[in-house]
């Protein structure tokens, strides 16, 4: 999960795997593989790296 915040300030958690893609249109556009779409203040660059994160963290979690 990765926490990003909405252009209103809102945080929300969304769930790194549903991410189809991201795009900059100028504002951050996440689309989710439900094809619902997000617009957040983090520019993509960010949400990149936080789903890499994420990936990482998942990973040192089952290989445990």
């Amino acid at each position: 999960m990765i926490r990003v915040t909405r252009l209103g300030g809102k945080e929300l958690v969304v769930n790194a795997d549903l991410i189809r893609f991201v795009e900059a249109t100028p504002d951050t556009i996440i689309t989710l593989t439900s094809g619902d779409k997000l617009v957040v203040q983090e520019n993509v660059d960010e949400i990149i790296r936080r789903c890499i994160a994420y990936g990482r963290a998942c990973r040192a979690i089952s290989c445990s």
